[in-house]
C-alpha cells in the first residue's frame, strides 16, 4: 500500500470553514486601499534570485538563510519570492509604469515562501496583503498608507493591534549612524557571524532577537540622535498627520526590520496575543529601493500585512471567524422529477443573488432536513410528487419552523422577498 502524502513541513492546508475565513480577512485587508483608488498589481511566483539579493540586501537573514532558490533546467537562477516590495517594484519599471502619472498606488495579495523554523505564526509558506506607492517622496504619503492598514485592522475588529514607529534616516544622516553603532558593536563580545554582519550591515544587528545581544544592545547609539533636518521635518509630519486621523502610535526607536531597502519611515503593526511572533503586519519607506534593482531614483512607501497572523489576532480577540459561508435556501427534492424542477429553481435563485444549495444522491427528507438544519439556512423548500401534481412547494421557515404552501410558479420570487425580509430584520 502506498504511502499517503502530506504538506510539506511549515506549509498547511486551508480547508472549510478556516478557508473562508482567510479569504474574508483578505478581503477585508484589501478594502481600505481598494476604496483610496489603489490598482491591483499580480508578479510571478518567482523571480530572478539576483531581484532579492540586490533588493532585499545581501545580508539579510532572508537571502543568506531564508530563499527558496534553484537553477532552471535552462540554467536560470531563480527562487520563490519571499517578500513582495521588490517583484512589485520591479513590474513598475519593467511595465513603464513610472513614465506615466506619478505616483502609482498598487495593491495585491499572494503567497511568499521563507524556510523558517516551522512554529506558530511563522510558516515556510504564507499569505500577505501588500500595498506599495511609488513616485512620491511627501510624508503624507507614508501617513495614508499607515491609516490605511490601521483601518483595515480596525474594520475587522481588532482592538489589540498596536502601531509601533521609528525613522531610520536618510542617505544624509545613516552613514553617522553607521560608523557610531559599528564603533558601538566592535567593543562588544559578538561570535564571529555577527562580527561580520556589523561590517556588512551593523543595523542587521538591531534586529537580532537573541536575548543575549538584545540585552548587548540596551546602551547602543539610537538612529533618532543622527537625524538630519529634513528627516526630522519628514518623521515630525508623519506623526502629526497619523494623530490628526486618529491613528495612536508608540515611538520605537530602536525598531528595525530585516530588509535592507528601508529608509526614513519604518513602522510594525504587532499584537500581544500572539507571543513571540508578535508583528502582524509592517512596512515603511524604500527611496533607493529602485536604483538598487536597476532604475532610475524613484521613492516609495508600502507595507505588508500578514493574513495568517491576522486571524490568530482575531482569535485571541475571541472574534468569531469571518466569512463563513451560509445558505438562505436548501431545496429538499424528493423524487427525480422533483429534483429537475428544484434544480432550476436553485439556479434562479443563484444568479439572483440568493445563496441557495440542494440535497442530492436521493437522500430521504429526514436525511435531507438534517442537512438543511446543518448548513444554517433560513428556509427550507420541499417538493415531493403530490406538490409537483399540485403545482406547489412546501416552504418552512427552519427557524420558527412555520410551513406555507407556495406556487411553484412563484417560488423563486416569494423566496427572494423572505429572504431579503430576513436580511433586513
Amino acid at each position: 500500500m502506498s504511502r499517503q502524502f502530506r504538506a510539506p513541513r511549515g506549509t498547511f492546508d486551508l480547508v472549510p470553514p478556516r478557508g473562508e475565513a482567510v479569504l474574508a480577512v483578505r478581503e477585508a485587508l484589501s478594502g481600505p486601499v481598494r476604496r483610496a483608488a489603489y490598482g491591483y498589481v499580480e508578479t510571478p511566483t518567482f523571480e530572478e534570485t539576483e531581484l532579492f539579493v540586490r533588493g532585499v540586501g545581501e545580508s539579510t537573514d532572508v537571502v543568506t538563510k531564508e530563499m527558496y532558490s534553484f537553477v532552471t533546467r535552462g540554467g536560470d537562477e531563480v527562487t520563490l519570492r519571499p517578500e513582495g516590495t521588490a517583484p512589485v517594484l520591479r513590474a513598475v519599471l519593467e511595465q513603464g509604469l513610472h513614465r506615466g502619472a506619478l505616483p502609482v498606488k498598487l495593491w495585491y495579495s499572494a503567497s511568499y515562501f521563507r524556510y523558517e523554523r516551522p512554529q506558530k505564526g511563522r510558516y515556510r509558506h504564507f499569505s500577505q496583503v501588500g500595498a506599495e506607492v511609488v513616485g512620491s517622496d511627501d510624508p503624507a504619503v507614508d501617513a495614508e498608507t499607515i491609516v490605511l492598514a490601521a483601518d483595515a485592522y480596525r474594520e475587522l475588529g481588532l482592538t489589540g493591534v498596536r502601531l509601533l514607529l521609528n525613522s531610520l534616516g536618510s542617505n544624509e544622516s545613516r552613514p553617522a549612524y553607521r560608523a557610531a553603532l559599528q564603533d558601538y558593536l566592535r567593543g562588544l563580545d559578538l561570535d564571529a557571524e555577527t562580527r561580520q554582519r556589523v561590517e556588512l550591515n551593523p543595523m542587521r544587528v538591531l534586529d537580532d532577537k537573541r536575548p543575549e545581544i538584545q540585552a548587548a544592545l540596551e546602551k547602543a547609539p539610537v538612529v533618532a540622535d543622527f537625524l538630519s533636518a529634513g528627516d526630522h521635518a519628514h518623521h515630525d509630519t508623519v506623526r502629526t498627520l497619523l494623530t490628526d486621523a486618529g491613528i495612536a502610535y508608540v515611538d520605537e526607536p530602536r525598531l528595525v526590520r530585516g530588509l535592507d531597502y528601508y529608509t526614513r519611515t519604518l513602522f510594525e503593526f504587532v499584537h500581544d496575543g500572539l507571543g513571540a511572533q508578535s508583528a502582524v503586519g509592517g512596512g515603511g519607506r524604500y527611496d533607493g529601493l529602485s536604483e538598487l534593482i536597476g532604475g532610475p531614483r524613484l521613492p516609495g512607501v508600502g507595507w505588508a500585512l500578514g493574513v495568517e497572523r491576522t486571524l490568530l489576532a482575531m482569535e485571541a480577540e475571541g472574534l468569531p471567524l469571518p466569512g463563513v459561508p451560509h445558505v438562505d435556501v436548501y431545496a429538499v427534492p424528493l423524487g427525480d422529477r422533483a429534483a429537475r424542477r428544484l434544480f432550476r429553481v436553485v439556479t434562479e435563485l443563484r444568479r439572483g443573488g440568493v445563496a441557495a444549495d440542494i440535497s442530492t444522491g436521493g437522500r430521504g427528507l429526514k436525511g435531507a432536513m438534517k442537512a438543511a438544519d446543518r448548513s444554517g439556512a433560513a428556509y427550507a423548500v420541499v417538493v415531493g410528487e403530490r406538490d409537483l401534481a399540485a403545482g406547489l412547494a412546501q416552504v418552512k421557515n427552519l427557524t420558527t419552523g412555520d410551513q406555507v404552501a407556495v406556487p411553484l410558479d412563484a417560488l423563486v420570487a416569494d423566496l427572494h422577498v423572505r429572504v431579503l425580509a430576513t436580511v433586513d430584520a
